[in-house]
């Protein structure tokens, strides 16, 4: 969704109402569970409930433990069936509140913050939010399109006579993001790759960048069969150039000092290879949605993720979420 399909919704949407402004507010409209449970609901059958089996609209009948039963087909449901919130033992409260302080707080907030703030144990704060990061990304997100800067940084430290640059022992990301003209930044995509070979560079751009749009990379000839896949390929010789790297592409230096600066400063500088690719997801949700009026609209829209995304098990995110292609990074 880019920007101004976000500017639209935010018209339409009323502060206070529809997501809370303050925590206060926040404090307010969710004094407990079924309050929680209310506005899922309404998140996630906007039109009405839908029975997920066979798919009628209808007035679900109510019965216990929050069940919801279809009057058509008899299946049982809840409002947290088949989101990352099923079968969780976490009051939905703490979830709630969760997602407003990782959503609203500037750099966002680690598993030990979230842990020491809300009262939980450090393995619930952080599963809770290894769900909401697989939860960032929409599936049905456009492609970046127009002028788009495309380059790899590390991130990591280098061993000790180890080598620099692409060779090197830290973990690569490559980055891509619109440029507006005359000046401006737009959306980002960012890729955890193993090596900056050609075959991972160009899926990434194919993955990322609609197609006949103008793509601007530096030399490397890692990027060398990007035109022949029906892009303009613009490149700069930085090694070249009397201008420094920063200048020349100013869109992927900005977003990689800014990526650096947060992982170091929100997350101690610390992750396992087989977490960057979320750490990534959780700042590009973040750096995507900074021009939203409102922070608590940034709440709402994580949620309203949340309950389209299918469950996700204390096992799927142990050792690295298993992302696929399709699913990299709105």
């Amino acid at each position: 969704m880019n920007l101004s399909n976000n500017n639209i919704q935010d018209k339409i949407l009323i502060a206070g109402e529809d997501y809370p402004q303050t925590y206060r507010k926040f404090v307010e409209m969710f004094p407990d569970n079924q309050s929680c449970i209310d506005f899922l609901y309404n998140l996630r059958w906007r039109d009405g409930f839908t029975c997920p089996k066979c798919g009628a609209l209808s007035n679900p009948w109510h019965q216990t433990h929050q069940r919801l039963v279809c009057p058509h087909c008899r299946h049982q449901t809840t409002v947290t069936a088949g989101t990352i919130f099923e079968r969780t033992r976490t009051p939905l409260t703490t979830w709630l509140e969760a997602a407003w302080h990782v959503t609203t707080a500037k750099n966002g907030m680690s598993a030990t913050t979230i842990e020491r703030t809300l009262g939980i144990s450090y393995r619930v704060a952080w599963t809770m939010l290894q769900r909401f990061r697989v939860a960032m990304v929409r599936s049905e997100r456009e492609k970046l399109s127009g002028i788009v800067e495309v380059d790899e940084t590390l991130i990591g430290s280098v061993d000790e006579g180890g080598k620099r640059g692409r060779g090197s022992k830290k973990s690569i990301v490559v980055i891509a993001i619109e440029l507006h003209e005359p000046k401006g930044f737009g959306r980002i995509r960012m890729r955890f790759i193993p090596d900056a070979s050609g075959k991972n560079l160009t899926d990434f751009v194919s993955d990322v960048v609609q197609s006949g749009s103008t793509i601007h990379t530096d030399a490397w000839k890692g990027y060398s069969n990007l035109q022949s896949l029906s892009y303009k390929h613009v490149v700069t010789n930085i090694s070249a150039s009397e201008d420094h790297a920063h200048v020349l592409m100013p869109g992927v230096h900005s977003v990689a000092s800014l990526l650096k600066r947060w992982i170091l400063g929100t997350h101690q500088g610390a992750f396992a290879t087989y977490h960057l690719q979320a750490y990534l997801e959780e700042f590009t949700f973040r750096f995507n949605r900074r021009l939203s009026k409102h922070r608590g609209l940034v709440f709402r829209r994580l949620l309203e993720q949340a309950v389209s995304t299918a469950p996700v098990t204390e096992k799927n995110v142990t050792y690295g979420y298993k992302w696929n292609k399709e699913e990299l990074i709105d």
